[in-house]
């Protein structure tokens, strides 16, 4: 079955896809060199849909992000996608999935967390589809404090927090379950831990649809 990962940046949803059994296909507008699967470089609003079973699609973030909240124009200038992409998507006529930020004006959205699939890290994001998925909820209570906050030094955070330069690159990719991409990369990704959760999920739609 095929995937098409749109808004795709490094892989970090497509591999989950891809674990969950899927035959996955990226589209991003910029080049991402360290995509693990098969990439084209094109316009994610214009790109055909045609030929894939499933969509993803993970519309840019700045403009939700909680980065927002330090001021000084941060997530300006940025786009809302996220309304176009979903009529994009109802319109093709195929299961789908949209990610985003805490914030983002998804439809009806529910939550993973890196705490439910015993990860290192929390990062929240919430997903709308056009399917009915489950969620498993946040397990926070098994993650013990040892790391260093970036923003007060004087507290310990429960969680590696990703896309800070002074944590070791392999400890951020570690607690992320991804080793293939940079340091920019990953503090745009979301683990493959969530879409394997969810593509398993989808697979078995279809197995109920073709039974």
């Amino acid at each position: 079955m095929r995937l098409l990962d749109l808004f795709c940046g490094a892989g970090g949803a497509a591999m989950g896809y891809h674990r969950a059994g899927f035959e996955v296909v990226g589209v991003d507008v910029a080049p991402q060199p360290n995509y693990p699967f098969e990439f084209h470089q094109a316009d994610a609003l214009t790109f055909p849909l045609d030929g894939f079973d499933a969509i993803h699609a993970s519309p840019p973030c700045q403009a939700f992000t909680a980065y927002r909240r330090r001021g000084q124009g941060v997530g300006d200038n940025y786009p809302d996608l996220i309304a176009t992409t979903r009529a994009r998507l109802v319109i093709a006529g195929r299961p789908w999935v949209i990610e985003n930020v805490p914030g983002a004006p998804l439809v009806a959205p529910f939550r993973l967390c890196g705490s439910s699939f015993g990860l290192d890290v929390r990062r929240h994001r919430y997903f709308e589809s056009s399917l009915s998925l489950l969620s498993p909820p946040c397990d926070h209570g098994w993650q013990t404090p040892r790391f260093r906050q970036a923003t007060n030094r004087s507290n310990l955070r429960r969680t590696v927090e990703v896309g800070v330069y002074r944590i070791p690159l392999k400890v951020q990719r570690e607690a992320m379950g991804i080793d293939w991409m940079t340091l920019p990369e990953l503090s745009q990704a979301i683990p493959p831990a969530y879409t394997a959760w969810l593509g398993g999920q989808l697979r078995a739609c279809f197995s109920e649809v073709a039974a």
